[in-house]
């Protein structure tokens, strides 16, 4: 018996032995059966390259390299799209997206577009632009201004030095003298024309800036402390903080006021989208509100 089946294997054609066709056999059946179970990975699948993507892939390169591409390079962008595609189809079918963090990224961030476009509604009114300018008030109220000049004295003196110093300025002013003659040399402004209070406050400090919107305008007054030294100040005029008129700030406004738009889109949708899921928390943490 054993020696039958000894014959009947080595009557068998040379090539039909070969392990190298067993192996391209096995491969042909597991291609096979991946057809079967992912018929839209074969080929077949068919990818369309539109103007629009054609134009973008245009524009990305005129922005990288500030030229438009020519003919060989935008064929070259276009297989690269193709072949991009291809491996992503192919790498989708297998399963290569799941828990990619990357991927999952990206494709939340083209949903939330998409579904942020689907929602935009018709530009603001003037009436929705004032009401959201007088509900958020303090992103769009400009700062209070003053106009200002200033004398430096050294702080580091006794007060009663400082206190004698400052008094023979003030005789030397009300006879006339040049403010720029006197007092000490210094890297500040000796001052400033509708200057912005805040930024006052960052070159002198804050507790200066505050006192410059109390003095009395056109007198030399002092000694005022700054976080340098004390100085004599002469306000010459000053406009309080006020929210300016609409079509002074429009573009501004206009601009915040989609962003908010299109937060509100996003919340709402991952509102009535987190309705949908039945969401199991294991692990025993505290109740916290869905964010999008």
């Amino acid at each position: 018996m054993v020696e039958r089946n000894t014959l009947n294997t080595t009557r068998l054609p040379r090539w039909l032995r070969e392990p190298i066709l067993h192996f391209a056999l096995i491969g042909a059946l597991l291609f096979f059966a991946y057809g079967l179970m992912n018929p839209g990975s074969i080929a077949g699948e068919r990818i369309v390259v539109t103007q629009a993507i054609v134009d973008d892939l245009a524009r990305q390169h005129q922005t990288r390299w500030m030229r438009a591409p020519s003919e060989q390079e935008l064929a070259t962008l276009v297989e690269a799209h193709i072949r991009d595609e291809i491996l992503f189809r192919e790498g989708v079918a297998l399963g290569l997206d799941g828990d990619d963090p990357v991927i999952k990224r990206r494709v939340r961030q083209k949903f939330e577009i998409m579904s942020e476009e689907q929602m935009a509604g018709a530009a603001p009114t003037d009436a929705e632009l004032s009401d959201y300018m007088a509900q958020n008030a303090a992103r769009f109220t400009r700062p209070a201004r003053v106009s200002f000049e200033q004398i430096f004295f050294d702080g580091s003196r006794t007060a009663p030095e400082v206190e004698r110093t400052v008094a023979a300025a003030k005789g030397a002013l009300a006879s006339g003298a040049d403010p720029a003659r006197l007092g000490r040399p210094t890297l500040l402004p000796r001052s400033a024309e509708a200057a912005p209070v805040d930024l006052v406050a960052r070159d002198f400090g804050t507790a200066f800036a505050e006192l410059l919107v109390q003095v009395p305008q056109g007198e030399w007054v002092g000694p005022l402390a700054s976080g340098l030294g004390v100085h004599l100040v002469r306000v010459s005029a000053r406009t309080p903080a006020a929210l300016p008129p609409l079509d002074d700030v429009r573009q501004q406004v206009a601009r915040e006021w989609e962003n908010a738009r299109r937060e509100r889109s996003r919340s709402e949708i991952y509102r009535k989208l987190r309705d949908r899921y039945d969401v199991v928390i294991e692990p025993n943490l505290p109740q916290a509100k869905p964010t999008p």
